[in-house]
């Protein structure tokens, strides 16, 4: 089934939300069903935003009286929350017609989710380099800095997020972690890793092992370690557990070993791990790519 396009055009970035009419609703208006399907707002902002033409279906503004239709679509622009700013810039390490490789500062969300909308990467890029159909192939965590792949058109999404579900991609990371001289490395490390979705960390547990890290030391000074890890899964919060594992968990982790609150606007103490090398042969014209990240962490000067 194609797509249906949506009549709203984009605002700030941010693409209208779509919302499909059951085929087995018995509502008697939009409105209605509305109320019933956006828990989230009350009725009575439903009425504001239905009184100011917000809610657009193929054949114009919903009015109070809109009669429901199965399988008809309506779109709108969500309210926006109240954002803290991410005082960083997006650095830009390749661009051309098809793809953006963009270098990801701490603290900024790769897609809009929840709190964060405007300060995201994928919002702020569509607005910085006017492009509106730009689209993430895969993610970073908000807390994670480093390389991030857009492609420009949407249409070019699906052949280089394939890459990345068939690990495809070779990926380096850097991190900065405590030094233990009785570690033995390098090595891989192996584990089963379960993230259930009503708790924020993950966590490993006896099993078949779904999850797999190799582990460098690059260099030790001052009691801390550079490492370099190439992950050979993507499991969530993979990196930062299995260095905790190892009793060297990563500077600035707010979840392991050990969970604790950290304010949205504190930028005090990044996470100290970054995305340093993405290279892959590309699906388009078979040339082999690498990109490589121009940032360094902070707990490691110079």
């Amino acid at each position: 089934m194609k797509r249906p396009v949506s009549p709203l055009p984009q605002r700030n970035g941010l693409d209208a939300a779509r919302v499909r009419l059951p085929m087995d609703g018995t509502w008697t208006t939009v409105r209605d069903h509305l109320v019933h399907r956006l828990h989230r707002l009350e009725p009575a902002r439903i009425d504001e935003m239905v009184a100011a033409g917000r809610f657009v279906t193929a054949n114009g503004p919903v009015t109070p009286d809109t009669p429901y239709v199965p399988g008809d679509f309506v779109w709108f622009h969500r309210d926006l929350p109240q954002e803290v700013p991410v005082p960083f810039d997006i650095g830009i390490v390749y661009r051309d017609d098809d793809l953006v490789v963009a270098d990801k500062p701490h603290f900024l969300a790769t897609i809009p989710r929840g709190k964060h909308v405007m300060q995201t990467a994928l919002v702020r890029l569509r607005d910085e380099l006017g492009l509106p159909e730009l689209s993430p192939v895969h993610r970073l965590d908000r807390v994670t800095a480093g390389l991030l792949m857009f492609t420009v058109r949407r249409q070019l999404r699906g052949p280089y997020q394939n890459l990345f579900r068939d690990r495809a991609v070779h990926k380096e990371y850097e991190a900065i972690a405590p030094y233990d001289p009785e570690l033995t490395l390098p090595r891989t490390v192996r584990s089963r890793i379960v993230k259930r979705r009503e708790v924020v960390t993950a966590e490993e547990v006896p099993g078949e092992p779904n999850a797999e890290t190799y582990v460098e030391l690059l260099e030790h000074r001052d009691g801390l370690g550079r490492y370099r890890l190439v992950p050979a899964t993507g499991r969530t919060h993979q990196l930062r557990v299995h260095l905790a594992s190892l009793g060297v968990p990563i500077v600035g982790d707010s979840f392991y070993p050990v969970t604790y609150e950290t304010a949205l606007d504190d930028f005090r103490n990044p996470l100290q791990l970054l995305a340093k090398v993405l290279e892959f042969i590309d699906p388009l014209t078979g040339e082999r790519r690498r990109f490589e990240s121009r940032r360094t962490l902070s707990a490691w000067p110079g």
